[in-house]
């Protein structure tokens, strides 16, 4: 198997300490830096204290260019400034995880990074950007009705996303007084994410009037979103599971299951688990994912080996936290 030199900008981070979980033991990686200006210096296990005993590397304040991969693991906004000030070899695939290169006004050569949607585009680029937390669990509930053209009128969706989701910095609604026992709406009608989920849906339901009304709320646990899905539809159930299952039976890692699904079941993992019920002409498709994998890392190292020819799963064969 071919060894894949990785760098990681942003690496004291959420995303940065998840992908060096996955890279660590990768069978096709070797991690050439972690980039930290705030830790540069430390040992990586001083930031991310799960990581003592794994490894000795230490946060670097420098970049070198003797990479394969660079992933880009800062805030919004931070990684179109860092590219625009430091020339990366243009030999160096480049997987960004800030929602700098999402929309296809700023994509410039960025592809999308949702592999349900574009996996070969993938395999033949240089530059992903990789999806939202938000984006990839309502896409996943929704891209099957999307490719058969069936997508509804009206959607709405409640979506409950745990406190990582917020990324490391502190603020009020991250302490654990405020969130613990606590459930709270935010940026109602109006999260960021759904910009990019609708350009997704219209690239396969072109003319879609993207009428999605999204209730984000925040969680009182620490990883993973469950979404709730509701519309009008006259396909039968048993219409929508065989769309669903026919959609990611090449998929390995979106299934979808006869029951009802909990968020236990995909934390810890990159898996999306999507269920189905219908009441007269109402459905409900509910879909769970772990933000920090499924919704950031774990899916920009499944871009990763889609980008170098690997098996889709290499490294990301997880256990979930069954309790």
């Amino acid at each position: 198997m071919q060894t894949i030199k990785a760098g990681i900008v942003g690496g004291a981070g959420y995303t940065g300490g998840e992908l060096l979980r996955l890279l660590l033991p990768h069978p096709a990686v070797e991690i050439a830096f972690v980039h930290s200006n705030s830790s540069a210096g430390k040992p990586v296990y001083e930031v991310h204290t799960d990581l003592f005993g794994d490894t000795d590397l230490k946060f670097s304040a420098s970049l070198t260019q003797d990479i394969d991969v660079l992933f880009l693991c800062m805030g919004h906004g931070v990684s179109k400034v860092f590219l625009a000030e430091n020339e990366i070899d243009s030999e160096i695939k480049i997987i960004d995880l800030s929602q700098d290169f999402r929309l296809k006004e700023t994509a410039g050569k960025f592809v999308y990074g949702l592999p349900e949607l574009n996996r070969e585009q993938i395999k033949k680029a240089s530059y992903i950007a990789n999806p939202g937390c938000f984006a990839t669990a309502l896409q996943l509930a929704l891209l099957p009705l999307a490719s058969a053209g069936k997508l509804p009128e009206s959607i709405y969706i409640n979506a409950l996303t745990g406190s990582t989701g917020a990324g490391q910095s502190l603020s009020t609604t991250s302490h654990f007084s405020w969130r613990a026992n606590n459930i709270s709406v935010y940026k109602a009608f109006t999260h960021q994410h759904l910009n990019e989920i609708g350009e997704s849906l219209t690239q396969l339901q072109p003319g879609y009037a993207k009428n999605i009304k999204f209730i984000p709320e925040r969680g009182d646990f620490s990883r993973g979103i469950f979404a709730s899905v509701m519309f009008e539809s006259t396909l039968t159930e048993e219409e929508l599971y065989r769309l669903y299952n026919t959609y990611y039976e090449s998929h390995p890692f979106t299934h979808v299951s006869a029951k009802g699904i909990d968020l236990k079941q995909v934390v810890n993992t990159n898996k999306c688990l999507v269920s189905i019920v219908k009441d007269g002409n109402d459905v409900l498709i509910t879909s769970a994912i772990d933000n920090l994998l499924k919704g950031a890392s774990g899916q920009a190292v499944q871009n990763m080996n889609l980008l170098f020819g690997l098996d889709e799963k290499t490294g990301l064969q997880l256990k979930a936290s069954a309790f």
